[in-house]
């Protein structure tokens, strides 16, 4: 007996029958998750534990074996487990405002959609509403694979008594913007500074003796492009539909794999997740070969150091404090020794803070 031939009606019913399946297990997940945030407060114990969620990735990327799309398989559970685990607690996040820049999509990206986001008129404004307790959560940028480190957020770790709770790496996407999309109305190119930077080639090229103009960020850039048909922006994705304003020309960045790092800030210390970073902020003794003696504690534990980075100290002139990113958790044992040594000869020492290292960003620009 020939088997009964499918009709798009019947595919269409399994897949709404499926789609309520989803949506009930998704509903007991939840549930599952706010158990699990109780249980969590009586025992004093965080709310985030991300070697759990790294297991919880690795498990189901192991169980897919690539029938499911792996990128887009760690989106959706991303932001699965980011709504569980925000509806144990509100979460207000800050973020270099308005809405629609980079650290505003640099925030969705890392806590989804479901936190509370409060744009701030300075990355120091991060940092102070952070210290203060008026948001749990911050997200700065602190480099840009093209530009370099971002001097206004290391010099608030100076200042500023915060914790790094995290990591993520965006792959950044420049677009030229415009009310009408069409190239041929823009008579001058608004943006923040870095992105301009980032164009430079691209705009000399396509774009000759069109003024530019650096303005305090994308998003405003994106609403002056909005407000006047003869300007053009350059800015991100979400900037499109936050402002109504259409793309002239995508990614027009003049280097691929344009990539800016943010640091999640908070005041809670993060447990280990197996694949983590540690961030000190020291100062040297004012004498020959003092960097020298500090980075030879960390070579001589096969400690590897990602990242060392010199600031000038506010009111001492030719004093110096240096940042760097090490290698594993404050926990682990050859961490704790270098830094018990660093403290015996460095004047000054800060623990920043240990957190999981990011992934690296998807292929896809967003």
């Amino acid at each position: 007996m020939a088997e009964t031939k499918p009709t798009i009606p019947h595919v269409r019913q399994r897949i709404d029958d499926i789609d309520g399946a989803i949506l009930s297990l998704l509903q007991e997940r939840l549930d599952c998750a706010l158990t699990i945030g109780r249980l969590k407060k009586e025992a004093n114990l965080s709310s985030w534990d991300p070697r759990r969620e790294r297991e919880v990735y690795k498990r189901l990327l192991a169980e897919n074996s690539g029938k499911f799309p792996d990128n887009a398989l760690r989106s959706i559970f991303h932001e699965i487990m980011t709504t569980c685990r925000l509806a144990q607690k509100d979460v207000e996040v800050a973020f270099l405002g308005p809405e629609a820049t980079f650290s505003h999509l640099a925030a969705v990206r890392y806590f989804g959609p479901a936190a509370q986001y409060r744009p701030v008129a300075s990355i120091e404004d991060a940092f102070l509403e952070v210290e203060k307790g008026r948001v749990q959560y911050g997200i700065v940028p602190v480099e840009n694979s093209i530009e370099g480190s971002i001097a206004l957020t290391l010099d608030s770790f100076m200042k500023y008594k915060v914790i790094i709770c995290g990591e993520l790496h965006l792959a950044v996407r420049q677009n030229l913007l415009c009310s009408s999309g069409n190239l041929k109305d823009i008579q001058i190119v608004a943006s923040h500074a870095q992105p301009l930077a980032q164009c430079r080639d691209w705009l000399r090229k396509n774009l000759p003796g069109i003024p530019t103009l650096d303005v305090s960020s994308t998003a405003a850039a994106a609403q002056m492009a909005a407000d006047n048909p003869n300007i053009g922006a350059i800015a991100s994705e979400l900037a499109i539909k936050h402002y109504d304003v259409q793309i002239a020309v995508p990614s027009i960045e003049d280097h691929q794999g344009n990539t800016t790092r943010f640091l999640v800030i908070g005041n809670h210390a993060q447990p280990r997740s197996g694949s983590d970073k540690t961030s000190l902020l020291l100062g040297t003794a004012d004498k020959p070969g003092a960097l020298n003696e500090a980075l030879s504690i960390l070579s001589a534990k096969h400690i590897n150091l990602t990242k060392l980075e010199s600031r000038p100290v506010k009111g001492k002139r030719w004093k110096y404090q240096f940042f760097l990113d090490l290698l594993g958790h404050s926990d682990d044992q050859v961490i704790q020794e270098a830094c018990n040594e660093l403290q015996h000869i460095c004047p000054s020492f800060r623990l920043l803070g240990s957190y999981p290292k990011a992934a690296e960003p998807e292929a896809e620009h967003i």
